[in-house]
């Protein structure tokens, strides 16, 4: 009894201390970032009319950084021609056809300027992630303004270009539903007005694209993407 008395408290002795906590307040901001350099940056300036949203990225035992994509549109013969010669990718692969997207596999090089690390090393957690004509638009929680001005030196060091579209405070009271993007918002809004989600539908997809001026693949992914965010917010 003795010897099991000394061994409970040496375990417990050794706990850990309790998990640090960022759940209350916070900053939620979506920024629009540009740079020549800029992960695809040069295919995106060749190829403006497709949407490209990164899945995820792995690093490998080499170092070599793989980035898995999901591409929008209908200019896949022109992506692919810029994608040949992006010097910020090497190695890329078709891995998947869908008849609203396609599937992309590239590895990044060392010309490739990025971002995604030091949005980790400010504390900083990734919402959102897409291409747009002026760079890559991407959505942002940090756990404190400061750490969101930190991210901002570290971009502007570098030459990215910072503008931000929206910003806003999380709080205790914030009740869990993803800040969802401007565009996201916009054309949710433009939907539900016109009858999209009426039966029958008062308005087509293409309608909405011709209405917001974007392409229908973008209406679609946006459409698709806002009402993932939202029900995962509210069901899960």
């Amino acid at each position: 009894m003795a010897d099991r008395s000394v061994s409970i408290e040496t375990t417990e002795s050794r706990r850990k201390p309790g998990i640090r906590s960022q759940a209350d307040g916070g900053v939620i901001t979506q920024l629009r970032l540009d740079h020549s350099s800029l992960f695809l940056r040069p295919t995106l300036r060749r190829a403006p009319d497709v949407t490209v949203e990164p899945e995820y990225w792995t690093t490998l035992e080499t170092g070599r950084t793989l980035v898995f994509c999901s591409v929008y549109g209908s200019s896949f013969d022109s992506f692919e021609t810029a994608l040949e010669t992006d010097p910020t990718i090497d190695d890329p692969i078709l891995v998947d056809r869908y008849p609203d997207r396609r599937v992309y596999r590239v590895a990044l090089t060392d010309r490739a300027v990025s971002f995604i690390a030091e949005t980790a090393t400010a504390g900083g957690r990734l919402l959102d992630l897409s291409s747009s004509r002026d760079g890559w638009l991407v959505q942002l929680q940090f756990p404190t303004r400061d750490d969101l001005v930190s991210f901002n030196d570290y971009c502007r060091e570098r030459d990215i270009s910072v503008a931000v579209d929206h910003l806003r405070l999380s709080d205790d009271d914030d009740d869990g539903v993803v800040a969802l993007t401007e565009k996201q918002q916009e054309l949710l809004a433009v939907a539900h007005e016109e009858g999209y989600f009426d039966v029958p539908r008062g308005i087509s997809q293409d309608e909405l694209a011709d209405r917001l001026g974007v392409s229908k693949s973008a209406v679609s992914q946006r459409l698709r993407r806002a009402i993932g965010e939202l029900c995962a917010s509210k069901l899960c």
